[in-house]
């Protein structure tokens, strides 16, 4: 599946001169914790999540003392901070480093996205850079519950198993001391990895084969005292 299978689209958007009180009551109305920032032609320029209004001058959640902002943060710290939390425009509160994917981009390479750069969700651009949707963590939680178990194939034994080892070697676990076969559908897994967190990986990914019909293993641990100094 791809961002545009799963984004909510129309996109949700305000322009840079959107005020922090309509921004809002757009969050409000809208029922979404995040919008994207654009241009008058679409293209993305910032965004505006609840995070960033969580601070403001309005609500008296700017209550650091200024002695302690003066010991601890930088001028242009504090000078950021100041016009996050007074600023009366979208354009002086959006964070502006806005990550954005491509409709066609996999789920399986957004979800990665959203760790790395820690944030919640992402807008979807067209070729020519035009914002067309979100994709959020829902979204991706929503592609999750309706993706189908692709179908293997081919079900017999040799192809099974040739899917078995890709899979378990797509854990990065050292295969040197794992054997594997696999016999009327059924895969027999043995040999010994370094932790139990190989032993689920291990299992994780003989379970994700289409075709199989059981699993059995009994891939046990390497005795702590035979483990390499790493």
């Amino acid at each position: 599946m791809q961002a545009k299978d799963v984004m909510t689209s129309p996109a949700v958007t305000i322009s840079p001169e959107t005020t922090v009180r309509e921004i809002a009551q757009t969050l409000l109305n809208k029922r979404i914790s995040a919008v994207p920032v654009v241009t008058g032609d679409g293209r993305p320029v910032g965004i505006v999540s609840e995070g960033d209004l969580m601070r403001r001058v309005e609500t008296g959640t700017v209550r650091r003392p200024w002695w302690l902002s003066w010991l601890v943060e930088e001028p242009e710290s504090r000078a950021r901070d100041y016009v996050k939390s007074h600023g009366t425009l979208a354009r002086d509160v959006m964070s502006a480093d806005v990550v954005t994917v491509a409709a066609d981009m996999p789920l399986e390479k957004i979800a990665p996205l959203l760790e790395q750069h820690r944030i919640k969700r992402v807008p979807v651009v067209d070729v020519a850079g035009t914002v067309i949707g979100v994709v959020s963590r829902a979204n991706l939680l929503h592609g999750l519950a309706v993706r189908k178990t692709p179908t293997p194939q081919s079900n017999d034994d040799a192809s099974l198993r040739e899917a078995l080892v890709a899979a378990v070697q797509e854990t990065g676990i050292d295969t040197h001391l794992i054997t594997m076969t696999v016999t009327d559908g059924v895969a027999e897994i043995w040999g010994s990895v370094r932790s139990k967190d190989e032993q689920r990986a291990l299992r994780v990914a003989a379970e994700a084969v289409p075709g199989m019909t059981k699993i059995d293993n009994r891939v046990g641990l390497i005795p702590r005292g035979l483990l390499p100094a790493s």
